[in-house]
């Protein structure tokens, strides 16, 4: 469970980071600005991704390795 959690938060951080990205600088990566119903909010949902990617890996850490 906790390789599991670390792999989602993994995740989620590179997308949240591609996303602001995106933001910041138009590159064309990442899933955040393909996302139809996301349109003009790239940036809170890329944050929240980060947000969720540092909550994921609390998640992990305070699992016991087993």
């Amino acid at each position: 469970m906790k390789q599991l959690l670390e792999l989602l938060g993994f995740l989620a951080l590179v997308q949240g980071v591609a996303g602001l990205v995106h933001e910041f600088t138009d590159w064309h990566w990442g899933l955040v600005q393909r996302v139809g119903f996301l349109d003009g909010y790239g940036l809170y949902a890329s944050v929240a991704l980060v947000v969720l990617a540092i909550a994921l890996f609390a998640a992990a850490e305070s699992r016991r390795s087993g």
